[in-house]
């Protein structure tokens, strides 16, 4: 039989009156009560009347994470931003759902006018999202994990990609590498163009090769393992001096790796290659284990929904928060070859 709230209350040593403050969040509590009526419900196995408690707040206590997956795969990065922002909203009494929505305007507007959530995480962003417009019209209360080009009024964080990009090169060059090439998704499709991570990794690339002194070379490939295999062909045709490959494209990097050993290419001994912005899972699922910069994501899906949470209770707007990939080392970088390439 579930507990009552009398029960939770005896348990926690409070009145019914302060248990139902907290199961409907009708007026403030003192975190320290917050925190032992919520081990009392959790130890109780309490279970909240959500449609009860919407009713009786107005509020539904549903975030949705807006992703376009039909058209942006999800991969293990992407994994990692939605777990971690749905287990933030848990903890503080939320529930998140996945909305995969495009980047059509009037799909965003239909759903966020049917008062199905209070507040939207998004996600995937393009330097001109139209989804950040239909959200300030709708004035629904939204957090970004991304930027867009116009950041007047917006609360976001997102990654560091110019420091990201220095540790990775400067790794490189670290090695003895100044042949280098950065392999990035393919902006052709829609909903990639403009895409934040793509041109703001390019732009800082081009940034640190003005100030290190070594030529630019960014090719494009979509995001596929086939497509890695055949910009591994681009790479070894067009630029066989080549000594080391950044890849900021997660589904491509296993394609890439292949293409270049079935070419007779060693990894590392001829050509290095790092992975920038992906998961441990997915630098480790090649052979050779990638040397990777590792993504925030799991930081950044706890930041966008305690940024979005504060607007729902009415705190102040959360800074925006830049956090920068980790270097994590694998077997696919070493020092550069003193001969001729191989293949």
């Amino acid at each position: 039989m579930a507990a009552t709230m009398r029960q939770v209350a005896e348990a926690a040593g409070v009145s019914i009156a302060t248990v139902s403050f907290v199961v409907n969040n009708t007026k403030p509590v003192a975190p320290e009560t917050r925190q032992r009526i919520e081990e009392a419900m959790e130890r109780l196995e309490f279970r909240r009347n959500m449609v009860g408690r919407a009713l009786a707040s107005r509020r539904t206590r549903v975030v949705a994470l807006v992703y376009p997956a039909m058209e942006h795969k999800l991969g293990a990065s992407g994994m990692e931003f939605v777990t971690s922002a749905a287990r933030t909203a848990g903890r503080a009494g939320y529930h998140l759902v996945l909305w995969p929505v495009s980047n059509d305007a009037a799909e965003l507007t239909q759903l966020v006018g049917q008062g199905l959530v209070d507040g939207v995480l998004l996600m995937e962003v393009q330097l001109e999202d139209p989804r950040v417009e239909v959200l300030r019209r709708t004035r629904t209360p939204f957090t970004l994990i991304g930027r867009s080009a116009d950041l007047t009024g917006l609360v976001y964080v997102d990654i560091d990609f110019d420091r990201t990009m220095e540790q990775a090169v400067d790794h490189l060059l670290g090695l003895g590498h100044r042949r280098l090439v950065m392999v990035a998704g393919s902006q052709e499709e829609a909903s990639y163009r403009s895409y934040g991570p793509f041109v703001r990794s390019a732009a800082a690339y081009r940034r640190i090769a003005a100030e290190r002194g070594f030529e630019v070379v960014i090719l494009e490939c979509e995001q596929t393992t086939a497509a890695g295999r055949a910009v591994a062909e681009r790479i070894l045709s067009a630029h066989p001096a080549t000594t080391a490959v950044l890849v900021l494209n997660e589904f491509a990097a296993p394609g890439l790796v292949s293409g270049l050993l079935r070419h007779g290419v060693r990894i590392p001994e001829d050509v290095s290659v790092l992975s920038v912005l992906t998961s441990t899972e997915a630098s480790t699922s090649v052979e050779p284990a990638l040397t990777s910069m590792s993504s925030p994501g799991a930081e950044l899906g706890e930041l966008g929904v305690q940024a979005l949470l504060r607007l729902l209770e009415g705190g102040p707007a959360s800074p925006p928060r830049l956090l920068a990939g980790t270097l994590v080392p694998g077997d696919s970088t070493g020092p550069v070859r003193t001969g001729p390439a191989a293949g």
